[in-house]
Order: C-alpha cells, then structure tokens, then sequence
C-alpha cells in the first residue's frame, strides 16, 4: 500500500514589551527541506534600520514549538491516520464502513475498527472521541441524524473489542458541519462523508 507522509513542524516567536531576561530557544528538529537560511543574506541589510530593532526595554518571548503534526493516507483515500505530540486520530470514510445512506457496518469495516482499538490498547487511551460526519447533500437535519447513527456504530464495536469500564467515549454527529474537502465534487464529498476516532497519545 502506498502511503503519503507530510511533516509540519513550526516554531513561533513573540515579541514581548515585558520586563528583561534573555530569550533562548532549545535543540529542535532540522527545518523542512527547502526552507534552511540561505548562505548570506539575499538582501543587503543595515543593521542600523530601527525598524530591526526591538523597542527599549522589550525583549523576545520564550520560543514556543506548534504541536507536530504527521498525516498518512492510504493510496484510495479510504482511511487517514493524524498523528500530533499529544493525539491521534483517524479518520475512516463512510463507504468503507457502511452502505449508502445507512448507519450497518459491514465486515470489512469490523476489521478496520479492530485495528485501531488495538492502537487504543497501545497508547494506553482511556478518553475516546467518535465523530460522524456527512457531506451536504440531502437536508441538514438528515445529515444529522445519519453521522450520529455512524458514530453511534462504530462506538458499539469499540466497546465490544475494548471491553474496558476505564475508558469513557465521547460520541457525536455532527453532519455536514466541519468539512475537510470541497463538497462541490464528489470526491470531496467522499473525503467529508467519514467517522474519526480521536484519542490523546500516551508517554510510550
């Protein structure tokens, strides 16, 4: 199966008119590919220009990391796994799992859910999110219905292959709200027709 990997890693720094102390940012990742600081300067700079200055008395903010993110999505679009420093989440589209416009999982889409309980296991999670969501076809309130029935699904089948009273679920529909594709073709529909199950990483 061909994956597609993308790695977004950010740092952000904030100018801050707070009292002293010296700034100093920790060893981190190598910037992406194409975005290291060039050999000189592509611009001649005077290091004189107030406007390079900070302001008297101001210094720089404590540099702060943007959480990393890593996106894999198999070949045919059918299931993306989103994986940060503190969650994971995957998102399965609704064909994979049910017929049209239906809320029964078929078999096949067991096995996957089996596969991601046993991630659960892995990571230790004892907090899970299942959100149904639908394109925009057909009337809202349809769409809310049917995304609750799906989440309500694949909630049930966790259950059964988790078998814990520890952890508690988090279960909603949410329709067509919170697209991530463009509902004016189909295959974005497709992408927005999905089941995620969202749960926090462990310290593993």
């Amino acid at each position: 199966m061909t994956h597609t990997r993308l790695l977004l890693i950010g740092t952000v720094a904030t100018l801050l008119a707070a009292g002293p102390g010296v700034a100093r940012a920790d060893d981190g990742p190598s910037v992406p590919p194409g975005t290291e600081a060039s050999a000189s300067a592509p611009v001649e700079l005077d290091p004189n220009d107030p406007d390079l200055k900070l302001p008297d008395g101001a210094t720089l903010a404590e540099p702060k990391v943007l959480d990393i993110k890593s996106v894999v999505e198999d070949q045919s679009g059918d299931e993306r796994r989103e994986d940060t420093n503190t969650n994971v989440t995957f998102a399965l589209q609704a064909e994979v799992l049910f017929g049209k416009d239906s809320a029964k999982i078929s078999a096949q889409a067991r096995a996957r859910i089996s596969v991601i309980a046993n991630e659960i296991k892995t990571q230790n999670a004892t907090r899970i999110r299942v959100f149904g969501f639908t394109d925009n076809l057909g009337s809202s309130a349809h769409g809310d219905v049917l995304s609750r029935k799906r989440a309500n699904a694949v909630h049930g089948i966790l259950e059964q292959e988790l078998s814990d009273a520890n952890i508690t679920y988090e279960v909603r529909g949410y329709g067509e709200d919170y697209p991530i594709a463009d509902n004016s073709t189909e295959e974005g529909r497709k992408k927005n027709r999905r089941v995620e199950i969202s749960f926090p990483r462990g310290a593993n």
